[in-house]
């Protein structure tokens, strides 16, 4: 018993070394703050978590945890809400091709389809990274990794996003170098990192655009500063994860490679 709390102690402190306990260096590899854990674990979000645990509602192997900078080993400690014996749930990564016309959040006000309805029911719990708009389209990630998500929609991490625009009329060449060099538009700085005429005509124009911070309706915004209406929009990449022959409405799982190139 008494080694079982030395045990916990080093663990809750986030210490590892090879102490002649059984508690090894490697085993910094899997701990996690508690918050972290029951947010994992689809208890709350982190921020609704650290309420529970200052509540006193959490205990991990059999001792209640205050402490907001408790760590535990989702491998060996046994972390309980209420009483109740939590599983770190398994992290999930999956691709979707939003169509248009369908909302991200769970529930919309108007009854619209949302990307939920294209899940199998065991996935509701996922939540989507980022958003795109009820009219656009395209490349969509849901999973149950916040840190995952944290690393693609930040700023400061600056994951690339491509988007393909169709807009009405012909687009003249200053409009994009205007794009790359960062606009003013209702007090807000937009910017696209690269932006390429694909196409024109007289009736319209696609325009492949690269952005690094995805401000919301950014893309939008850019060429409505320019007095143009987008008319199609669809996002064909994130990092390095393309759309590719994804049919729309359609989802697949990311590769642990795809994974990794993502959180690099």
């Amino acid at each position: 018993m008494e080694r079982a709390r030395i045990l916990f102690g080093f663990r809750h402190l986030g210490f590892g070394f090879d102490s002649g306990f059984g508690f090894r260096v490697s085993d910094l590899l899997t701990v996690v703050r508690l918050q972290k854990f029951l947010a994992d674990a689809g208890v709350a979000s982190r921020r609704a978590s650290e309420e529970i645990i200052l509540a006193g509602q959490v205990s991990v192997n059999g001792e209640t945890v205050r402490q907001l900078g408790a760590k535990v080993d989702p491998l060996h400690d046994k972390v309980t809400v209420d009483g109740q014996p939590l599983r770190a749930r398994r992290k999930m990564y999956v691709a979707l091709n939003k169509p248009a016309g369908v909302v991200c959040s769970r529930k919309d006000e108007f009854s619209r389809s949302s990307i939920y309805d294209l899940l199998p029911k065991e996935w509701q719990h996922l939540h989507s990274v980022g958003r795109l708009d009820y009219n656009s389209e395209g490349l969509i990630f849901l999973t149950n990794d916040g840190e995952f998500s944290l690393r693609l929609t930040h700023p400061r991490y600056g994951v690339r996003k491509k988007y393909l625009a169709t807009v009405e009329g012909r687009l003249e060449a200053e409009v994009l170098r205007k794009f790359i060099q960062g606009i003013s538009y209702m007090g807000e700085r937009l910017k696209a990192e690269k932006a390429r005429l694909l196409s024109a005509s007289h009736s319209k124009s696609v325009v492949e655009l690269e952005l690094a911070e995805g401000k919301y309706h950014e893309v939008r915004r850019l060429f409505e500063s320019q007095a143009r209406t987008v008319e199609r929009l669809q996002r064909i990449q994130i990092g390095k994860i393309k759309l590719g022959e994804l049919p729309a409405s359609k989802w697949r799982t990311l590769t642990e490679p795809e994974i990794k190139s993502l959180l690099s």
